[in-house]
């Protein structure tokens, strides 16, 4: 291995993500796919820097450290996709940790390597049959929301996740962990009548016009975080509307590997978004993964789109387009309730877009207002953690995030990605009031 990087060791420059060429034929072919991930997994088990990452690591490690030879050589092959099943594509040991990522010639993708193999076992139908049920609904995010929220049904749902002896046993047939919290479901629907008094502003690259896309998440779980995000955008006099009939973004299906599904929901929500940008509307999406769907993960798998390219350049994150129009002096900083103590965990899937403490700066604008930060995965990843057999490890993770929040004193607990948040919330001892920030930015405004 020393022998192929002679000048250095590691990287300093800019990494670069070369398109996943997901479409060809190789791509499916396990025993490349297996050649490959040998090669990157001795890289990493030179390395480690990611051991503290998330569950895959320490899986690849502890089966090289208990292997005859404790090298990659020594590990079964058949045990790779051990390693494969821990990962939930948070991507922040290729943007925040490895030194050998493109253009180091080594080029590891870890997220993409496992990606492929996530793919493999799917397309070859690796898993149980029961298992293979329980991830496609879990990842149907809006056929499941639509279900469990009608008549009776919804009363159904509620009565089986609040009840312990159920959950218990029926474990074993679901593959739900019976003490994971559940998703709680909300027959509210989003509204909103535009309001011709609206005159727009451009400020910088952005329009002053945004239309949101709501996302699965806030459509079916929580609607009230979109309409803080209405409130918000409405005081800052941004024109606002709603884009109909959009589906989730792809990321749960992109989770399990089923990518002929993502391209399924990108070609319904791709001319949606167009129609709005045409129209010389920003789009803003609320929760990271959906924001990371559409900056980075669809155009890495359809490199060839030029629309998904546009879309690429005209989605933000909310405290992302705020930040940009406070840079030109159009951020209302009317705030009349300070918020005392945040302890704030960055995202993951905010994180690696590359945009900065956005959400950080915003609140600290807030007078009287404290932010500390905290950099840690909560392990959630919307499935991950509710799974029957990756739920320990997930509360193993979100361990260490949440006993920084107790010690913090915090008056909030937030995040941009809701389902972290609630995953700490639970870890958590002190409990402290959690909310989305841009919910506690509508507090601190007091609309």
């Amino acid at each position: 291995m020393s022998g192929i990087f002679k000048d250095k060791e590691g990287g300093l420059e800019a990494p670069t993500r070369h398109p996943v060429k997901w479409k060809e034929q190789e791509f499916l072919n396990e025993d490349n796919f297996l050649n490959e991930a040998e090669r990157v997994f001795d890289v990493c088990h030179g390395c480690r820097r990611c051991v503290s990452l998330c569950e895959s690591f320490p899986t690849l490690f502890d089966l090289i450290d208990q292997s005859e030879t404790f090298e990659v050589d020594g590990v079964d092959k058949e045990d790779f996709d051990k390693v494969v099943d821990e990962c939930y594509m948070c991507d922040l040991c290729y943007q925040t940790k490895c030194p050998y990522v493109p253009p180091h010639p080594w080029a590891i993708d870890f997220p993409h390597l496992m990606l492929r193999g996530k793919s493999i076992s799917y397309e070859n139908k690796k898993k149980g049959l029961l298992k293979r049920l329980r991830d496609k609904v879990l990842t149907s995010t809006d056929t499941l929301g639509k279900s469990v929220k009608l008549p009776l049904l919804d009363i159904t749902y509620k009565q089986f996740s609040n009840s312990k002896f159920l959950r218990k046993t029926t474990s074993g047939l679901t593959g739900i962990h019976s003490e994971a919290p559940l998703p709680q479901y909300d027959n509210s629907v989003i509204k909103h009548d535009p309001s011709d008094d609206t005159k727009p502003q451009p400020a910088g690259k952005t329009t002053g016009k945004v239309a949101i896309f709501t996302g699965c998440y806030c459509r079916n779980n929580k609607p009230s975080i979109a309409e803080d995000l209405i409130k918000v955008l409405e005081h800052n006099k941004i024109a606002i509307r709603l884009i109909a009939d959009e589906k989730c973004c792809g990321m749960p299906k992109f989770d399990l590997g089923d990518l002929k599904s993502v391209e399924q929901l990108k070609e319904h929500n791709l001319p949606l978004l167009l129609d709005q940008i045409k129209e010389s509307y920003d789009i803003i999406s609320l929760v990271p993964s959906c924001v990371l769907m559409f900056k980075q993960e669809l155009p890495l798998l359809f490199s060839d789109d030029q629309d998904l390219l546009t879309v690429k350049e005209h989605i933000y994150d909310p405290f992302e387009y705020l930040s940009l129009r406070e840079a030109e002096g159009m951020l209302q900083k009317d705030f009349k309730l300070s918020l005392g103590k945040i302890a704030y965990q960055a995202a993951c899937h905010q994180r690696v877009q590359n945009i900065g403490p956005k959400t950080r700066d915003v609140l600290e604008m807030i007078p009287e207002t404290k932010v500390e930060t905290i950099e840690r995965c909560s392990g959630h990843d919307g499935t991950y953690a509710i799974k029957k057999e990756t739920h320990e490890n997930s509360m193993k993770i979100v361990k260490p995030v949440a006993k920084k929040v107790d010690s913090s004193g915090a008056d909030y607990l937030t995040s941009d990605c809701p389902l972290a948040a609630q995953q700490i919330e639970y870890a958590s001892k002190e409990k402290p009031d959690s909310a989305h920030p841009i919910s506690l930015l509508r507090k601190a405004y007091e609309i």
